[in-house]
């Protein structure tokens, strides 16, 4: 934000001096809106999230409204305002039609407007949330026409505690996180690190920290000698399975669950909730194959052990499936070494349904996630 000066004046966060204007505008009657916007937020509790933004946005509608300008005429670059072309439409008025028009708007009986439209899911930052939140619906309610489903407003990320800033040098670059970690280690960090819609902090030491621990040594680990004890024990197949015990359902009963559990926090945005719902099945069968110890099984009782194996392939199985959308190269490579084809990796072959058949060959195992060197220890 800017601030004034000891002489009266105002400045603008970029140092320019704020100079007051006077000109022609029409107005947005935004006043009359505020009782039919917060009628409109209670009949749609999830229409802002997070429930903090929610709250924040009826807080500042209840305080009421103002009109809002939405025309200009002391420039004329803009889309001209209809019977007055000496003004031209001023945002947000005309910046946010776009998400309509880019759909067919106003032909409301075009196909991709109504596949489209109303949005489910409008995904903003924080610093635009009132736009979206309030004027938008408003413009929308008083056209007649449907707002979106869900406005949900991210939040920033820091670095090491500290706002990115160039004067400070340490804007980090998309393409600086994909070639020090990895693009499925980054994108994972992102949506695992900290609840989605919140500030989070970056920092070399969490992303290492995710990297080696969740993805190489949690997840990696699990497939790599899981799948090296059946490349070298099973005949490079998929094992044949004996009758199950009860260890055996429950860890294939917490894979089969994993769809519904995940599936209801990412439809929330909580994709923090839906990772840690799979790393937790993770950690089951991590537990379950040092309690089951196959490798002692081979000596003591084969049938036993292909069957241990056998769970262990069908939970990696459901884990790659659904682990897809935010590590999409390394559940690939993953669900390659199940020999699973492509119409074999959607949702819809989750459960029982689409068990891996004993005795399909299986392609040499190979590590997935790599582990994370610092470089002076790699040299």
């Amino acid at each position: 934000t800017g601030g004034g000066t000891s002489d009266g004046r105002f400045i603008a966060p970029t140092g320019a001096e704020v100079e007051w204007v006077e000109e022609p505008s029409y107005f947005f009657k935004l006043s009359a809106w505020a009782e039919p916007l917060l009628k409109f937020y209670e009949a749609n509790p999830d229409f802002i999230a997070p429930i903090a933004r929610r709250n924040e946005v009826v807080s500042f509608v209840k305080g009421g409204l103002h009109d809002l300008s939405i025309s200009r005429t002391t420039f004329d670059w803009g889309i001209p305002v209809p019977g007055d072309e000496k003004h031209v439409m001023y945002v947000w008025l005309d910046a946010l039609t776009n998400y309509m028009t880019a759909v067919g708007y106003p032909d409301q009986d075009a196909d991709a407007y109504k596949r489209y439209w109303p949005a489910d899911l409008h995904m903003i930052g924080k610093d635009i949330l009132r736009f979206h939140t309030v004027y938008w619906p408003a413009f929308l309610l008083a056209a007649g026409l449907e707002p979106p489903k869900r406005v949900f407003a991210h939040g920033w990320w820091t670095v090491e505690g500290q706002k990115m800033s160039k004067s400070l040098g340490n804007v980090i670059a998309p393409d600086h996180l994909v070639s020090t970690y990895g693009l499925d280690a980054s994108r994972y960090f992102l949506l695992r690190e900290v609840p989605f819609g919140n500030d989070g902090d970056f920092s070399h030491k969490a992303i290492v920290h995710r990297t080696n621990g969740d993805l190489a040594n949690d997840l990696g680990n699990l497939a790599q000698r899981s799948l090296s004890m059946i490349a070298k024990n099973c005949g490079g197949a998929v094992p044949e399975h004996g009758e199950f015990t009860e260890a055996d359902k429950a860890l294939l009963g917490a894979a089969h669950g994993l769809l519904e559990r995940v599936r209801a926090e990412f439809d929330a945005q909580l994709f923090h909730k839906g990772l840690e719902a799979i790393w937790s099945v993770c950690g089951d069968a991590n537990r379950y194959i040092d309690e089951q110890a196959p490798w002692a099984l081979k000596k003591t009782d084969p049938a036993r052990m292909a069957t241990v194996l056998y769970v262990l392939a069908e939970t990696i199985r459901h884990i790659a499936i659904l682990v897809q959308p935010v590590v999409p190269d390394s559940s690939a490579k993953m669900l390659d070494q199940l020999a699973l084809g492509e119409d074999e990796r959607g949702f819809d072959r989750l459960g029982p349904a689409g068990a891996l058949k004993p005795g399909t060959p299986l392609p040499a195992p190979q590590g997935v996630f790599p582990r994370y060197v610092e470089p002076e220890a790699a040299s």
